[in-house]
């Protein structure tokens, strides 16, 4: 009964940005965690970027200082700022919620999004 869709991915040369955006819908009383995750073809998947409810970040080394999560709370909304992208960015990106669904409710349910693809061209 939870939704996320991502929107944002596309084509982009090394250097460029790209912002990914995700939006939560359905039967939802808050959100804990939100994040970003990716999976090129033959890898597994990696976590990118992490945002608690209360704004706290947390970035792999990857992409340290390149990456941007943010949430708006009232939209249900995570968003993914990327800047100077590199041909290992290339994947399909996931966004992530650990989702509150009633006010009942003892822990939080995991929820993901189908992905958005982002390539970046050398």
């Amino acid at each position: 009964q939870v939704q996320l869709v991502e929107s944002g991915g596309g084509l982009v040369q090394a250097g460029g940005s790209l912002r990914l955006s995700c939006a939560a819908s359905g039967t939802i009383f808050s959100i804990n965690a939100m994040g970003w995750y990716r999976q090129a073809p033959g890898k597994q998947r990696e976590l990118v970027a992490r945002i608690t409810s209360g704004g706290s970040t947390y970035y792999p080394d990857s992409v340290k200082g390149r990456f941007t999560i943010s949430r708006d709370n009232a939209k249900n909304t995570v968003y993914l700022q990327m800047n100077s992208l590199i041909p290992e960015d290339t994947a399909v990106y996931y966004c992530n919620a650990d989702v509150y669904r009633t006010r009942f409710a003892i822990a939080t349910t995991s929820y993901w999004g189908q992905g958005t693809h982002v390539t970046v061209s050398s």
